[in-house]
């Protein structure tokens, strides 16, 4: 997936989408929030913290509320993208121009950001057991060196390499996923250091 550096060159690449992603742009930017860049798309912050993002995907636009659980969704249109992994995170999606009620967007704007001068926000767990898959577990149990790098990383980012090798259904994923981080555990790298 491309990383864009700047809003305008994410819109001009999701041209099929590019009058929605307009239109929701229109109307976040008529609030206090500041437009950057994160992950590679358009991402709004307030007082330093991310609040609302943008991305494009093939059958649909999504407006991200980075602590949607909190807001009051009376018409139902906030989904949680990763059921059991995300807590906060809200997103809409859209299909369509008409689809976009833009009333209803700038109350979630507005409350997202008086929820975050309230200092309100739900907390990712991080606190949750470390589960090392069996393929994780072998290698570093044959590798005193990689064990000890592994266990060098804080537990968010041991936490992300063995969830990312665990999540894969098929063997041949996991596999290929341990062949790609291993070198990155050896070189001090967390899986996610490069979108930093």
């Amino acid at each position: 997936m491309k990383r864009f550096k700047t809003v305008p060159e994410y819109l001009e690449a999701h041209a099929e989408w590019r009058s929605v992603l307009d239109r929701l742009r229109t109307v976040v930017a008529e609030s206090e929030l500041v437009e950057t860049v994160k992950w590679g798309a358009p991402c709004y912050t307030f007082q330093g913290k991310n609040l609302i993002g943008l991305a494009a995907f093939k059958d649909f636009v999504s407006i991200w509320f980075h602590q949607g659980a909190l807001l009051r969704d009376e018409r139902g249109v906030l989904v949680n993208a990763q059921e059991g992994r995300t807590k906060a995170l809200r997103q809409w999606r859209i299909r369509t121009e008409d689809e976009i009620d833009e009333g209803l967007l700038r109350s979630y704007v507005e409350e997202s950001i008086e929820n975050q001068r309230q200092g309100r926000e739900i907390k990712a767990d991080r606190n949750k057991p470390l589960q090392i898959p069996d393929e994780l577990a072998v290698v570093l149990a044959e590798n005193e060196d990689l064990r000890e790098r592994f266990e060098a990383f804080s537990p968010g980012k041991r936490r992300a390499f063995a969830e990312h090798v665990a999540e894969a259904k098929r063997e041949e994923t996991r596999k290929k996923r341990l062949e790609k981080i291993l070198p990155m555990i050896l070189a001090g790298q967390g899986l996610h250091d490069k979108y930093r």
